[in-house]
């Protein structure tokens, strides 16, 4: 059955990310965990919420607003994939947090939009580590101006850096865009600066989970390795 299936699954899942927080003198507590629920029906989140998994990760404006109404409030909604700016005003009242700001102009309307609803918007800034063409986020070089830039907007509020390495079959090879990162991210979470309260470093997906905690990173997102390739 396709729910003990996903049974063995979570079970495997908080079993390594103990391992990997005890490796780098945290625990278990200390790591979020993001679930990524793209193309996962409705009954089958309704399961691994009564599994205790409740923030869940949607990679598409439209999935997630269909979805958003079919669940009570017990939901915590992330938006993690890339966001068009014509769509911030159709999911600003419905998520927790933004994990995929990667420019000045989506920035200034997610601002625009949380003002007109009375919010202050959580967000991550999204950071293309190694400058890879095929994935969206700004350079490290340009952190520091983003994050004065963001010092401007009254109604968001910079929670953290999130990155998306490059899908190595060695997740070892990854660890040193993770270590980077983390260096950056402890940089700037000792300074001073309007409208930001760093609390997370989001790195690691279902390929590098474990790298990522063992660097230091304190929010995960997975998918397959909870439900599984696509399609259940």
């Amino acid at each position: 059955m396709i729910e003990k299936k996903i049974d063995e699954n979570i079970e495997n899942v908080f079993g390594n990310i103990q391992k990997a927080a005890i490796k780098s003198n945290r625990k278990v507590e200390d790591i979020k965990l993001i679930t990524v629920t793209k193309t996962i029906d409705v009954d089958i989140m309704n399961y691994v919420l009564k599994k205790g998994l409740n923030n869940f990760g949607e990679n598409r404006v439209q999935e997630l607003s269909e979805k958003y109404n079919q669940f009570q409030e017990t939901i915590k909604w992330h938006l993690i994939g890339h966001l068009q700016r014509n769509k911030v005003k159709d999911i600003i009242d419905k998520v927790e947090l933004v994990h995929s700001v990667d420019s000045y102009r989506l920035m200034e309307e997610i601002n625009r939009q949380a003002l007109k609803v009375n919010k202050k918007m959580p967000i991550l800034i999204q950071v293309n580590v190694a400058e890879e063409e095929s994935k969206y986020g700004i350079k490290m070089k340009e952190i520091d101006n983003f994050i004065k830039e963001a010092g401007f907007y009254e109604n968001i509020l910079v929670k953290g850096l999130m990155t998306i390495a490059p899908y190595e079959k060695n997740s070892n090879l990854v660890r040193p865009i993770f270590m980077e990162l983390k260096e950056k991210y402890d940089r700037i979470k000792k300074m001073e600066n309007n409208n930001i309260e760093f609390e997370y470093l989001s790195m690691g997906m279902t390929n590098d989970y474990i790298i990522a905690i063992e660097e230091g990173s304190n929010m995960v997102r997975i998918g397959s390795g909870i439900f599984g390739k696509r399609n259940l």
